[in-house]
């Protein structure tokens, strides 16, 4: 592996600015004042655009830059042994991370992830914090979530600054809050199950609050205020108060009110651009290039307000420039999304990421978007192991500074984290993609395969119907992987491959039992009945055990303690499930039962693999979660 170069820097040839964030990398890096190594030295620079250059010559390594986030990169750089220069059109580059579907992370841990974003050359990163921060006179608001203090968020903006990155908060102000709503103590501000109620004075109060507390926690003056995917708006209890109205007229009424609410304290708000453009079309369709937006929607969207533009399933540029193309058409310069894939994942989908995040990047590069950060979401329970993303994380900072040999990507990845890149990657090939018998492709998502009920068999049974040598295509490339990255099982200083090696441990050895189960049970095998109860099923019991522990341990060193017990009810589930399915075999073969009901019903139709990717779509028949 690549050893981090030494660097030594003196006061004298240091701007303060940096010499203070050259103090808090010292924290975990080769970088010390007035110490043994490379002699660090700073020279800023004119550019139109953020620039980075590294120059070394004779014990020295001179930095030359335009901004903050281009000379801590450039210590990156120093650290990697990367030389030359290297340069980007964005002003703005980062992350949004999701805290609010289970994992908030760590203080400790989130500093952490700051210094390596630091030393790519990041500079922003938004909060994504639905209800997970605490608001005073509401004691249900983030209840049993461990919600950010006022307190932890100004230490964490402080030490964000001290590195250059802008800390944004990055709220719901309208669709997407169904985790408070679920409190009846909130139902006066109710529209729907997910939305909040728009023209109510209640809902007003709350926002107020909320956009107050933000306003409070960071220094930056931008906000996020979400208002995304409110599918059904006004569709609800506002429909019952005030009659039926366009969605269009709802939404820039809300709208109008929560930026005035943002304007009273001084932030400029961002919001996230969907509705608009559903609005254009009967399908209510996001990607729509050619309906006509709506008379007069230009001029009653508050001038004042970004427009960000999400974007995280494309493959072609050309779905990128057309979508830039039609927000400026709204007289909007957007903010650009594009998406770190974490969510659905136990484990960072690079292949995933690199299709659909480097044709985005390159057409914004082309088209000079100003604003651009990658969305790492934890859709249906944050359980991906989020410490293997920030291989994501190097590789698409290197992208946005032009830097396209990804032999680069790993030096950086292993001088920053500390671990090795190529395992990284490897091991998001778990996320397979297959060819299905219709001629598309079958997306093979172990999470889903991991809680599949074993014995009601609904992921598996449609991942079959898809391709019917699915499970022994996907052993092969799990054994494939598992192979590839055993030499690094002992790393987890970013994530933690040994996790990953008792996760393919487990996938296999289930996909192996069900094929084993249904043949045999076909079959009338008795033999081989019997051989799953003794030996099969408490091998894959053992492995899953190791799961559940290799799991634990890494959620408690990433994130609070709440939300890991969603997790763990899940593994304890298929944990349960697999002595069920022991004792349901024991039963049929001593006579108790004539037959295995859950086995027998297999239908001969089910939904496409890839409509089946949440929890409770997989463990059981019914809806309750």
């Amino acid at each position: 592996m690549n050893q981090a170069a030494k660097l030594a820097w003196r006061k004298n040839d240091t701007p303060p600015e940096i010499a203070h964030a050259l103090e808090l990398l010292a924290e975990e890096y080769p970088v010390s004042e007035g110490g043994r190594g490379l002699k660090l030295k700073f020279r800023k620079v004119d550019s139109p655009e953020t620039v980075s250059r590294v120059l070394r010559n004779r014990g020295e390594v001179t930095i030359e830059y335009n901004t903050f986030s281009g000379a801590l990169r450039g210590v990156g750089s120093a650290l990697a042994k990367l030389d030359g220069e290297e340069h980007t059109s964005f002003e703005k580059l980062g992350i949004m991370l999701d805290l609010s579907r289970n994992m908030v992370m760590r203080i400790s841990h989130f500093k952490k992830w700051l210094r390596r974003m630091a030393l790519c050359g990041c500079n922003e990163v938004l909060l994504y914090c639905e209800d997970t921060y605490e608001l005073e006179d509401q004691p249900f608001f983030g209840a049993y979530r461990a919600p950010y203090t006022m307190d932890e968020l100004q230490e964490l903006d402080e030490y964000a600054s001290a590195l250059g990155i802008e800390l944004i908060g990055c709220i719901q102000t309208l669709g997407h809050m169904e985790q408070l709503l679920q409190h009846r103590y909130y139902a006066s501000m109710t529209d729907s199950e997910r939305i909040m109620l728009v023209d109510s004075a209640e809902t007003e109060a709350l926002i107020r609050k909320m956009i107050k507390f933000w306003s409070e926690a960071l220094r930056s003056r931008r906000i996020h205020v979400g208002m995304d995917e409110a599918h059904g708006l006004g569709r609800g209890k506002h429909q019952t108060l005030h009659g039926a109205e366009s969605e269009t007229s709802i939404m820039t009424r809300h709208l109008a009110l929560v930026s005035g609410i943002c304007k009273e304290h001084g932030l400029s708000p961002m919001i996230w651009s969907d509705m608009f453009f559903r609005m254009t079309n009967k399908e209510h369709e996001y990607y729509d290039y050619t309906s006509p937006f709506p008379a007069g929607l230009k001029k009653e969207i508050d001038p004042a307000t970004q427009l960000v533009y999400w974007d995280y399933y494309h493959e072609e540029s050309a779905d990128y420039r057309k979508m830039i193309a039609r927000h400026r058409e709204l007289g909007k310069e957007p903010v650009v999304a594009s998406g770190i894939w974490t969510w659905v994942r136990m484990w960072y989908d690079h292949g995933k990421t690199m299709a659909t995040a480097l044709p985005c990047i390159d057409v914004c590069r082309q088209e000079k978007v100003r604003d651009l950060f990658f969305t790492m979401w934890g859709d249906d329970g944050a359980y991906c192991n989020y410490d293997s993303s920030l291989a994501g994380i190097v590789r698409c900072a290197d992208l946005a500074y032009g830097r396209r040999d990804e032999n680069d990507s790993a030096d950086r990845f292993e001088a920053v984290c500390g671990a090795d890149y190529g395992a990284h990657v490897i091991a998001g090939d778990i996320h397979a993609k297959l060819p299905a018998s219709d001629g598309s492709f079958l997306e093979v998502l172990p999470s889903m395969l991991l809680w599949d009920d074993p014995l009601l068999g609904k992921y598996f049974g449609s991942c079959k119907r898809a391709n019917p040598e699915f499970d022994l295509i996907y052993l092969d490339i799990l054994d494939d992987v598992l192979c590839r990255i055993m030499p690094a099982a002992e790393d987890c200083r970013a994530g933690d491959v040994g996790y990953a090696v008792d996760l393919i441990k487990f996938l296999m050895k289930k996909l192996e039992l069900r094929g084993a189960l249904e043949a045999a049970y076909d079959l009338g095998d008795r033999l081989a009945l019997r051989e799953l109860v003794t030996t099969t099923i408490p091998a894959a019991i053992a492995a899953l055990v190791e799961v559940d522990a290799g799991f634990r341990r890494n959620w408690l060193k990433c994130a609070k303690a709440h939300g890991l017990e969603r997790i763990q009810i899940r593994n304890a589930g298929q944990l349960a499930r697999l002595e069920e399915l022991s004792i349901r075999i024991r039963e049929f073969l001593d006579g108790t039962i004539e037959r295995i009901e859950e086995l027998d019903e297999r239908l001969p139709y089910s939904l496409p693999p890839e409509m089946l990717n949440r929890y409770k779509e997989v463990s059981s028949g019914s809806w309750i979660n």
